[in-house]
């Protein structure tokens, strides 16, 4: 008896880990609240040169090359006000700051709050916990730009997640407050067919 006392007292204490992906807690239906309070569907819109934190045109004139997507600014102004710091400016400019985003996550994230997230089943649970989640993908070529989201707490079912990853919020080519992270990183192909997006998860405060 002990010792079934002692374990189910060690899954408590190990919160998220042992979450369901199925189920959505109160602090993750919260979360989700926060987040689609940002309205990327209206903000960070492609093309436009915007200021990170709210995502509107600053009226800057865009002068390099590319399609200027703001999946980046988008994560920095979602974690700032949910009380994470990640690489954003003035540290880093928001030109190709998705690449700068992952490096530092690996490299100094955990010092910051941010800790390892082994796959998207993990990292579906972690959000659904009410944690907030990034995934991300650094680009194979220097000079060209990753891709990072934030995985939304949402019910996805063994078989979604194993089809499609986890649901995300994100800005891109197109923004989406819920799209499979499959579909969100369609434009790094490498990302999911070989794997190779991170996820990292950092506690909320939630009221």
């Amino acid at each position: 008896m002990r010792t079934a006392v002692l374990l189910l007292a060690a899954c408590l204490a190990a919160g998220s880990a042992f979450a369901d992906p199925l189920t959505v807690s109160p602090k993750g239906r919260w979360l989700a609240s926060q987040l689609d309070a940002m309205g990327v569907e209206g903000k960070w819109i492609a093309g436009a040169h915007v200021d990170w934190r709210s995502g509107l045109p600053d009226g800057r004139p865009e002068t390099s090359p590319g399609r200027h997507t703001h999946c980046s600014a988008f994560v920095a102004s979602a974690a700032e006000r949910l009380g994470a710091y990640i690489l954003r400016p003035p540290q880093h400019s928001q030109v190709l700051l998705a690449n700068a985003q992952y490096e530092w996550l690996g490299e100094d994230g955990e010092a910051e709050g941010w800790r390892a997230v082994p796959d998207g089943n993990a990292a579906q649970a972690a959000a659904n916990a009410g944690e907030l989640v990034v995934a991300a993908y650094e680009s194979h070529r220097s000079d060209k730009p990753g891709h990072i989201a934030i995985v939304r707490p949402a019910s996805r079912s063994a078989a979604e997640l194993a089809a499609d990853g986890p649901l995300v919020i994100q800005a891109g080519t197109t923004n989406s407050s819920a799209i499979a992270l499959r579909e969100g990183f369609a434009g790094h192909p490498a990302a999911w067919r070989d794997q190779e997006v991170a996820y990292y998860a950092h506690a909320v405060a939630a009221p």
